[in-house]
């Protein structure tokens, strides 16, 4: 979604990115506290640390992974779970943690480690189960994993929404020129990207955690879609069934 502004495919409008890549749940870290000293002005963040923001950082309408069948997955390596688990999460702050915690509350013995590193943790039996996002729904099985849960298809079912995982915030103190237009170039980086989605490939196998082609078609398809290019009345609803709050303060900048 980034990859038509962070490469110049589009007119960035006079724009000037100092562009970090990092976990998510660093991600969410970042935003909530500063880092070395200096704040976040755009970031990624999981939808579960948004009411922990709102009040620094707006929700940009463009730049959501939002959808259906898209959600975190629970596994383990075997057919039958003790009463009380221990799971891996990919972060504590993480939409993937609240959706465990909402779903199955019992569960409370936690730990965080880098979500790249789950599927292999809990296949070597430091874990019982594990909580997988990202690329980690479409490779489990090869790696003799077993479904415990699709923690999104429970939500759906549940809820009737979509689930909202990620998002895209800008700082409130910046002008609101400057969150408007960049509203506008994110919305057409996205758009861009949708239209021309051959371009960016390389761009993504840079960053991606899996270099298969099938398992990168697969992980974009799920996760870019038509709520990334703006949330809309559905998308709004989603948010506020997953944070059981009203979320109109985090409207997009007006």
């Amino acid at each position: 979604m980034f990859d038509a502004i962070i490469n110049h495919r589009i007119d960035c409008r006079g724009f000037e990115f100092d562009v970090t890549f990092a976990d998510i749940e660093e991600l969410n870290n970042m935003v909530c506290n500063s880092k070395d000293g200096r704040c976040v002005d755009i970031s990624k963040i999981s939808y579960a640390i948004l009411p922990q923001i709102s009040g620094r950082y707006n929700l940009l309408d463009s730049g959501s992974a939002m959808g259906r069948g898209n959600g975190p997955i629970f596994v383990s390596k075997h057919d039958t779970l003790p009463d009380y688990p221990k799971v891996a999460i990919p972060g504590e702050h993480t939409t993937a943690n609240l959706l465990l915690k909402r779903l199955y509350p019992h569960i409370v013995d936690k730990t965080p480690i880098l979500f790249s590193e789950i599927a292999d943790a809990v296949i070597n039996g430091e874990y019982d189960a594990g909580v997988l996002i990202h690329e980690g729904r479409f490779t489990y099985e090869t790696k003799g994993l077993k479904l415990v849960s699709d923690l999104g298809i429970e939500w759906e079912s549940r809820e009737r929404v979509a689930l909202p995982l990620g998002a895209i915030v800008i700082d409130n103190t910046l002008t609101k020129d400057v969150q408007q237009s960049f509203e506008t170039l994110l919305r057409e980086s996205v758009e861009y990207a949708m239209a021309n989605p051959t371009v960016s490939r390389s761009f993504i196998k840079q960053h991606a955690q899996e270099m298969e082609e099938s398992v990168i078609d697969s992980h974009i398809s799920l996760f870019v879609n038509d709520y990334s290019i703006s949330l809309g009345e559905e998308g709004h609803k989603a948010i506020k069934a997953l944070l059981s709050v009203d979320c109109d303060h985090a409207a997009p900048p007006a």
